[in-house]
């Protein structure tokens, strides 16, 4: 009976050197693809969350600058993570389908305020008493974040804004109302049915810089997709020359999951190179 009790102690001390061991042996670090920054906005009166993601090569090369792509809906629980890993995954050398590029993801606050412009819908105003913020929210990209983004990130002058749902009618408001913001629009499932489509109305100010916008739907219904066919007839048909437009129906996809795949297909189109 010694003997057994013997056994069992000095087997059950080895199996805890064991553990022990292995315990030692496990290194724990988190994966960093960027930063997070907080932003005073004075045009909002509001400090805003920004989630950068940085190339690879953004410590290792001092003298390098990048592209910068802005995204709505940019919270690390929204579109931040999956669409820079689309920008990480395109610009491997062996797929050269994007240049290594800077992410701006937008954290929302409150996203019916800042996408939307006025509606004259009454029952719109009635179930979304906050909207109608548009421009200032326009402000301040213009005259606080990029210029933040300007001053802290070694940055060029090629600039692309991705919006969705409504966040995709931001965009279009943005291209009609101040183009030269963006040289890249990437338009995914836009809301364009806010004001009973008053935004199609519009005509596009006057810009001096090459244009590029990529128009996407999904199945997502008949005003959503013949909305988005409008707006790119109405763009392709009065484009300058210095502007190219797409679209693409993704009909396997609905507005839930059209971006990811629009975003994937916007790249290739925008900025693959040909071998």
């Amino acid at each position: 009976m010694k003997i057994k009790s013997l056994l069992i102690i000095i087997l059950t001390l080895n199996s805890l050197a064991q553990i022990n061991a292995q315990d030692k042996a496990i290194s724990k670090e988190p994966i960093t693809i960027g930063e997070t920054i907080t932003l005073h906005s004075k045009v909002l009166d509001e400090d805003r969350t920004l989630n950068i993601y940085l190339p690879q090569s953004y410590a290792a090369d001092s003298t390098k600058t990048y592209p910068v792509i802005y995204l709505l809906d940019g919270s690390t629980d929204e579109d931040f993570i999956h669409i820079s890993g689309i920008v990480q995954f395109g610009s491997f050398s062996w797929i050269n389908m994007i240049p290594e590029t800077i992410v701006v993801g937008i954290s929302n606050v409150d996203r019916k305020r800042d996408f939307t412009y006025p509606t004259t819908i009454e029952r719109d105003k009635k179930d979304f008493p906050t909207t109608g913020e548009s421009e200032k929210f326009i402000r301040f990209i213009e005259t606080e974040l990029q210029p933040f983004i300007n001053s802290e990130y070694r940055v060029n002058n090629i600039k692309t804004i991705i919006g969705q749902s409504l966040g995709g009618l931001l965009a279009i408001e943005i291209l009609f109302k101040n183009p030269d913001l963006f040289d890249n629009y990437i338009i995914v499932s836009p809301s364009l049915w806010w004001d009973n489509q008053s935004l199609l109305k519009l005509e596009t100010e006057d810009y001096n810089n090459e244009k590029s916008v990529y128009i996407a739907v999904g199945k997502e219904g008949n005003i959503m997709e013949q909305d988005a066919k409008a707006l790119y007839d109405k763009l392709e048909s009065t484009k300058k020359d210095n502007t190219k437009v797409y679209f693409q129906f993704l009909e396997q996809q609905d507005h839930g999951d059209t971006l990811h795949l629009a975003v994937y297909g916007a790249f290739e189109a925008l900025f693959k190179k040909e071998d």
